[in-house]
């Protein structure tokens, strides 16, 4: 019963505009990285590609990345659009939060619950990158005040909108309703009084939510727990014994310093591969690095199921739904 109101609950949800919800799904089985399925949504004339990303648990880059060619602010009433809601889970230990720069996202582990809940985010622009490194939470506060530091209070200056020391609680606020502070000094994750900037880089180094999410983040969240950063636009990650890559694009200095590098995306999946015999397609995974859409696709074959035996005790065998990746994309 309890599932079944869960699950109307989430439909409710989905079904009223300007609600955003965060995503939270059960782990995969072992020797699996992949949680949730690509949907797709026939837009309504009204709608902006910042409409659709917050009412679905997305941000604004997700939205371009994985609809490339559709008009991101007028795409037109009955436009199929894709809803990136399937990822390959940030590398390395899955607990606490970590957040992956490059994907403009954060996952959220609660500690003994076996699932993961992940949120859209905003970041640090180009000249206030957001650190990547290893942190902890170290409190939390409603209705904060916001104390600009003197480098934010002289940009502000010599933009002609001068800021005070000290700027309040309330809707000019923007560190929103609720601040989880981190062990990293200057830095911490906060809602906004500005949500279209979430999917985005526009923040001057610390982490923006839309309020609804830090608003479920903050109550579940606890001091000391652990907060990883990284800078991952390519994952590898295994999904009933294929292999898959997800491609973002990487952040802009990255960009500038390296060009099209795509020594990242086989380096993440020589180690997803380990001992693995199986040989990756380097064509499609050029093709995901190249085209960037922030969706898993496979760069191994699909690993053909076991002829099950012909004992009459057997024949209950549960089959797989397709996976949504192989669909065409829209």
């Amino acid at each position: 019963m309890k599932s079944t109101l869960s699950g109307f609950i989430c439909t409710l949800l989905l079904a009223l505009p300007g609600i955003g919800h965060a995503l939270s799904f059960p782990l995969p089985a072992p020797g699996n990285d992949i949680v949730g399925e690509i949907r797709q949504v026939q837009t309504r004339y009204e709608d902006t590609f910042s409409d659709l990303a917050r009412e679905n648990g997305l941000g604004y880059t997700e939205m371009t990345e994985s609809n490339p060619g559709v008009d991101p602010w007028l795409p037109g009433e009955g436009t199929t659009v894709t809803l990136p809601t399937r990822f390959i889970l940030p590398p390395g230990p899955r607990e606490g939060i970590v957040i992956n720069l490059a994907e403009l996202r954060l996952y959220y582990f609660p500690k003994g619950e076996n699932r993961v809940v992940t949120f859209p985010l905003g970041i640090g622009r180009e000249g206030w990158s957001t650190p990547i490194g290893q942190a902890r939470v170290t409190r939390k506060k409603q209705a904060p005040s916001w104390y600009p530091p003197e480098s934010i209070r002289r940009e502000h200056a010599e933009q002609g909108d001068p800021l005070p020391k000290v700027v309040k609680p309330g809707p000019d606020n923007p560190l929103g309703n609720h601040a989880i502070y981190l062990s990293m000094p200057g830095y911490l994750l906060h809602g906004t009084n500005k949500p279209y900037g979430v999917g985005m880089r526009v923040s001057h180094g610390c982490i923006r939510l839309y309020p609804e999410d830090i608003a479920t983040l903050f109550k579940q969240i606890a001091p000391n727990t652990p907060v990883r950063i990284i800078n991952e636009p390519y994952k590898a990650g295994w999904e009933n014994g294929r292999l898959f890559v997800e491609a973002h694009q990487p952040l802009s200095e990255q960009r500038s310093r390296e060009g099209t590098n795509f020594t990242p995306l086989v380096k993440a999946i020589i180690n997803a591969l380990g001992e693995s015999e199986q040989k990756p397609d380097w064509d499609a995974m050029k093709q995901a690095a190249l085209n960037q859409l922030g969706i898993p696709v496979p760069v191994t074959p699909a690993v053909a199921p076991a002829t099950p035996p012909t004992e009459p005790q057997s024949l209950m065998v549960s089959e797989s739904a397709p996976l949504a990746s192989e669909s065409p994309a829209q």
